[in-house]
């Protein structure tokens, strides 16, 4: 029987990706839910190949002109929409979305019955995980990775029990600029912090890549995913990415997952319920490939992912969504060249040290700050 999957950002990278390895399977997954933002062209091409029953856009007068082209397809917008399509119970629920945005799905979706989340969306637990956690644990929903580095401890940890796990150790490729000084940083433009050496990313996972703070977003988010304390989870740079993380043992083993960056290789690992099937992804060539290099991160000067340690040490609830809401504020505004690179991290360091920790109650306080954080942010850099 066909597996029925909702997929949450469908034209985005890691939607695409989850497509391809649907139409390499078709007698396994059937699509039911698609939704995206403003690729309104792909989003019709992916209509006519998989048929879902619904679909998601932003805007309205966008999903009228689906409505009129397809007529037995139901078709809802905005952020009703995405809810709406978070309803719908199906086999596997995709979260592929960016930012906080993808929190409120998730939520939504495990209240919904659904039982199985393939989380791509790494501020559901950035900025919710003690919540969601507990959420799901309650309604006995598994929260399943996506993210490669994630997906690598999900595998090796296959190899021995949680009692048995020392620590884990996240791989980071460095990003296009590792090894740089803070004074060569500072004129880096966009169009250079875009070009990540190993993977193919959309903007604002590129960005938090050049700035590590992607890094330290997947250091939050294995906290909650793993269960384990912040002093369990390390960060080591591996310029080629192609160990994707190991986890270390208590009697002094490491395993490793390895493979060629193609994240299609997580995806259908998560999808499929833990099987190996056909991805597309090339073999890896242990004789080409020679070396593997390992580095620490320099926390000096990417001080993105020493703030990820801070907050999870502190242990509030409220630290990591200032965290996020200050980073996606300041990465939109680097896109647009209205500040420059060292400004994202410098001003969350100072939004950080001004801001006074909370526990939360209840899911909207996690939107309140949200918003309180957003405006603190852009108030800091009018000002400048």
């Amino acid at each position: 029987m066909q597996k029925l999957i909702t997929i949450l950002g469908s034209t985005g990278s890691i939607g695409t990706q989850t497509l391809d390895i649907v139409r390499r399977n078709p007698d396994t997954y059937r699509v039911e839910v698609l939704t995206c933002g403003k690729r309104i062209d792909i989003l019709r091409a992916q209509i006519l190949e998989f048929l879902p029953r619904l679909v998601v856009v932003s805007s309205e007068i966008d999903a009228d002109t689906l409505r009129n082209e397809f007529e037995n397809l139901e078709v809802y917008s905005g952020s009703d929409g995405l809810l709406e399509a978070a309803t719908q119970q199906v086999d596997i629920f995709v979260n592929a979305l960016v930012g906080i945005a993808g929190l409120e799905p998730t939520v939504t979706a495990i209240t919904s019955g659904n039982k199985y989340i393939a989380l791509a969306n790494k501020e559901t637990l950035v900025t919710g995980g003690r919540l969601v956690m507990d959420l799901a644990k309650r309604a006995g929903a598994e929260m399943i990775p996506i993210d490669s580095e994630h997906s690598a401890i999900w595998q090796a940890m296959s190899a021995g029990s949680k009692d048995e796990v020392d620590k884990i150790i996240l791989t980071a490729s460095g990003g296009p600029f590792f090894g740089l000084t803070r004074d060569e940083l500072k004129d880096k433009t966009p169009a250079q912090a875009l070009k990540h050496p190993n993977w193919d990313m959309g903007s604002k996972i590129s960005i938090d890549s050049a700035t590590m703070m992607n890094k330290g977003f997947e250091v939050i988010e294995a906290r909650w995913l793993f269960d384990l304390q912040t002093d369990q989870i390390d960060v080591v740079v591996h310029k080629e990415s192609i160990i994707h993380s190991m986890v270390a043992y208590r009697d002094g083993s490491v395993i490793a997952q390895m493979g060629a960056p193609d994240m299609r290789v997580p995806i259908s690992y998560a999808v499929s319920g833990e099987k190996r099937d056909p991805t597309g992804a090339s073999a890896m060539d242990l004789i080409k490939l020679g070396t593997l290099t390992f580095a620490e991160p320099d926390l000096e000067t990417f001080k993105c992912l020493d703030y990820a340690y801070k907050v999870l040490k502190e242990g509030s609830d409220s630290a990591p969504v200032v965290l996020n809401a200050a980073n996606e504020v300041l990465v939109e505004l680097y896109l647009q060249g209205r500040i420059g690179f060292l400004d994202i991290q410098d001003t969350i360091g100072k939004i950080l040290d001004e801001h006074e920790p909370k526990m939360f109650h209840h899911f909207e306080e996690i939107w309140q700050m949200d918003e309180i954080a957003r405006a603190q942010t852009r108030q800091i850099i009018a000002e400048r």
